[in-house]
């Protein structure tokens, strides 16, 4: 763990009648050609608020304005990138192209002094003396010196990195469950499709998985290592100079990867908003659904990686259900925890959604016309919900096979039944195992109807199968997957605990989950560990009773939601599996 913290501190067509509030999740993946100018987010709420589909809210209308007004500033702000991403090109090339100059220069002065050195040593004892001294101080400080030297010199001769233009400030959107949060910004996204390049909307689970596999890979040395075959032995090895010349030469290129490297989250950020191509011109987008600082690790990471992004030009536009200064109530980290709150308020308007009204109730209550929701576990629901399962099935026009799903860090799923985008699991097989969020995201991806089996009432004996159902929630949400259940109680008793006991018992929360036999979080942390299921530590969250009462109620909040045609009209459109069968039709 000392070793972690020593590198991380140095989207609407014209036909409103078919849209939802709800509809408006899209992904960062899809195309950009050919896409007509979206309403912007005031103007799409005003007319879901005329329809009826929406009920007027001052705290939505404003959020609304503040998006709107931000996307009014982009177009020109998109402009000005790429003018200076196209010049930060030519300047990258140029200081490149100088500094492979001043190394063969150094290269040449190094293998003539050699050749000097051949001639004349057995005249002077104490030139070769001092020849020995040299190559004995190269390898450490003197690399150090040399490179900065050399940095230096390329300065003079190529100028200072281009300044990038002034950001416009981006949006940090709180509030209360079912708010609205994430609605608003997801009708901000959807109207920045055309306008920004690069866009990428990410869920804090999501995001920490791509954090943690991107800085395992660095650490592995892989991209170093291929940066470094193709980089040096490509040039250095068919040079005209002696085996010892080339040899330092190399060092000097391995030495120059290694000082980009030693600080590993501004090389994990700088991956996070280029596309498949790797281009990088034009203004980028980043949505973050539910910022939380659950631990040390969240803490630094996003400080470290939210902080590049800030610096180098990209908008953020973030949703938590708290303010900044109220998100580390534990007080981990402090001081990079203050410098990032710092950044955060520099860079965004900070917004208050304050209505107390949870807005998914309020539309489920008058909109809810279909069952996906089977309860309690008797004889009728049961045969209810496997009626509902073979009608699914059937109108898939598949067969129920098995599959092995792969899932992030090399593992793989079994799926035992499963049948054109639909499968079926049991509660206990999805979160009475030590599986997590990158599961629940292979899962959600490749699945647009999940069923779920057999959910009990949740209480504090089985607090960590609790924790994983509100991710595998979580995930299925963000996706906008259909979902149907079958369970021991209504949705909204469904954290209420049993007659064995409630949910909530606040001395127990400092303990991790039963993947790490309920030692506690700062041990397996300290160990730098990652569980034999796959779960990376930092992604079971570590939770205070009052966070946990949050996603609570969130989940419960999005299981209703998750009922209403409001949603359901929109897995069809938003699904990743059918983005990609339409992407698949036009090409």
């Amino acid at each position: 763990m000392k070793r972690i913290l020593f590198f991380l501190s140095s989207r609407f067509s014209d036909r409103p009648s078919k849209i939802r509030f709800t509809h408006l999740r899209l992904y960062c993946d899809r195309t950009h050609s050919s896409v007509s100018r979206r309403p912007g987010p005031l103007a799409y709420y005003k007319s879901l608020v005329n329809q009826g589909k929406l009920k007027h809210d001052l705290y939505q209308e404003k959020v609304a304005l503040e998006l709107d007004s931000l996307l009014g500033r982009l177009d020109q702000y998109e402009k000005e990138m790429e003018e200076y991403h196209a010049n930060l090109a030519k300047w990258e090339e140029k200081r490149e192209n100088e500094r492979r100059r001043l190394l063969m220069e150094e290269a040449k002065s190094k293998q003539q002094g050699d050749a000097s050195t051949s001639i004349n040593k057995r005249r002077n004892i104490f030139q070769k003396w001092m020849s020995r001294k040299f190559d004995n101080v190269e390898p450490g400080v003197g690399k150090w010196v040399s490179y900065l030297n050399r940095e230096k010199k390329l300065d003079s001769l190529v100028g200072r990195r281009p300044i990038a233009p002034p950001a416009p400030k981006g949006l940090y959107i709180y509030g209360n469950v079912g708010s609205g949060k994430t609605m608003l910004m997801d009708m901000f996204y959807s109207a920045t499709e055309g306008i920004v390049h690069h866009r990428r909307r990410l869920h804090f689970h999501e995001a920490m998985l791509q954090i943690h596999d991107l800085m395992h890979k660095v650490w592995k040395s892989q991209e170093m290592e291929k940066s470094l075959q193709s980089s040096i032995s490509n040039w250095v090895m068919n040079l005209p100079f002696d085996t010892k010349i080339k040899e330092w030469l190399v060092e000097e290129e391995r030495y120059k990867q290694e000082m980009k490297m030693k600080n590993i989250l501004p090389a994990v950020a700088d991956k996070f908003l280029t596309d498949r191509q790797g281009h990088r011109r034009g203004a980028s987008i980043l949505c973050f659904d539910e910022i939380q600082t659950v631990d040390v690790f969240a803490i630094v990471a996003l400080s470290g990686i939210v902080s590049r992004l800030l610096s180098t030009g990209t908008v953020l536009v973030a949703t938590s259900n708290r303010a900044p200064r109220d998100l580390n109530q534990d007080g981990m980290q402090k001081e990079i925890f203050q410098e990032f709150v710092a950044r955060l308020e520099e860079h965004c308007e900070i917004v208050l959604i304050g209505s107390e009204i949870d807005y998914r109730r309020h539309i489920a209550e008058s909109s809810i016309d279909q069952t996906h929701y089977f309860w309690p576990l008797d004889s009728n629901k049961i045969k209810e919900y496997e009626n509902m399962w073979s009608m699914i099935v059937s109108q898939s026009g598949g067969r129920v096979t098995s599959q092995t799903l792969p899932v992030m860090f090399g593992r793989t799923l079994e799926v035992s039944e499963s049948c054109n985008g639909v499968a079926r699991f049991t509660f206990e097989y999805l979160c009475g195992r030590p599986i997590g969020a990158a599961d629940y995201i292979a899962i959600a991806k490749n699945y647009h109807t999940v069923f779920i089996g057999d959910i009990p009432a949740m209480s504090m004996r089985i607090r960590d199968k609790a924790r994983r159902f509100i991710t595998l929630v979580d995930e299925l949400y963000n996706h906008h997957c259909r979902l149907y259940c079958s369970a021991a109680t209504s949705v909204d008793d469904l954290f209420q605990g049993t007659e064995e006991g409630t949910l909530f018992d606040l001395e127990s929360f400092q303990f991790e989950t039963e993947t790490e036999n309920t030692r506690l979080r700062r041990d397996v942390l300290s160990e730098g560990n990652v569980s034999s299921g796959g779960t990376t530590t930092g992604i079971i969250s570590l939770l205070s009773g009052q966070e946990e009462m949050f996603a609570f109620r969130r989940a419960v909040s999005r299981l209703i939601e998750m009922q209403t045609p409001l949603y359901l009209e929109g897995v069809s459109y938003l699904h990743p599996y059918f983005q990609e069968k339409r992407t698949e039709n036009q090409s």
